[in-house]
């Protein structure tokens, strides 16, 4: 249970699909116009994920190696025709926004991706998590970029109006550009976020660096390179190497 919770935090926040690989940028900036077609998008790409994850790699001893990448694409296609004739049955309205966008969840590079990174060599649970994680990043971030656009452009938030009627929509969000001003604003804060937390080594003002225990004092076989080995390097002339300083 502990790497099926580290497949999922990996996914969610520290791989995030699209706030920190940047994959699948295509469906991201087009279909997220509404919170409903953005939670929509990484719903139907979750399932079709976690899926596919699970029966490659229930498959990964008996696909030959030089024929893996069409046989993970007949998987994929299998389950993405699948939830697309459901969305065609029960969620019509969805369907019609997400357009092209469904089948082309076949060559979603994140789909591929950890079809080959990750669920070819793994046992069958972790890859399953692995593909639960990565699907709810990417619907988190889809979600999130839709539900911005639907409040900033039009004032609503899954339909329903929220914002007083004296709000004069930004329209441009509701437009292409703005898909790129929302998904740029939402990774530079992801990245703030990220440097405020503590770097593993950084010097703390009791002697000892974050994450590493207590500082022993014996900088000639410290492989840290904290604060204090370097201004001890600097005052004797020596360099990281122990060579001469540049001036």
């Amino acid at each position: 249970m502990n790497r099926a919770a580290e497949r999922l935090h990996n996914g969610i926040i520290k791989e995030n699909p699209t706030l920190v690989l940047m994959l699948g940028m295509c469906p991201t900036l087009a279909v997220t116009t509404s919170a409903v077609n953005g939670l929509g998008m990484g719903l139907t790409t979750t399932v079709v994920l976690a899926l596919s994850n699970l029966i490659i790699s229930l498959l990964r001893g008996i696909i030959p190696s030089r024929v893996r990448i069409p046989a993970f694409i007949v998987i994929i296609a299998s389950f993405v025709t699948s939830v697309q004739l459901m969305l065609e049955a029960y969620l019509p309205f969805l369907n019609k926004a997400l357009g092209m966008y469904i089948p082309l969840i076949v060559v979603n590079c994140i789909i591929l991706g950890r079809a080959e990174s990750y669920a070819y060599s793994n046992p069958v649970l972790p890859s399953l998590f692995d593909g639960l994680g990565m699907g709810l990043g990417f619907t988190l971030s889809l979600t999130c970029i839709g539900a911005l656009r639907e409040l900033l452009g039009a004032g609503e938030l899954f339909g329903f109006g929220i914002l007083p009627d004296s709000f004069e929509p930004i329209r441009i969000f509701g437009q292409a550009p703005g898909a790129f001003f929302v998904l740029a604003g939402l990774v530079a804060l992801q990245n703030y976020l990220k440097e405020r937390k503590p770097k593993a080594g950084q010097k703390t003002g009791s002697g000892q660096k974050a994450g590493s225990g207590s500082c022993s004092g014996d900088c000639g076989s410290c492989g840290d390179g904290c604060s204090t080995r370097f201004y001890d390097d600097k005052a004797s002339g020596t360099g990281k190497n122990g060579s001469a300083g540049d001036n």
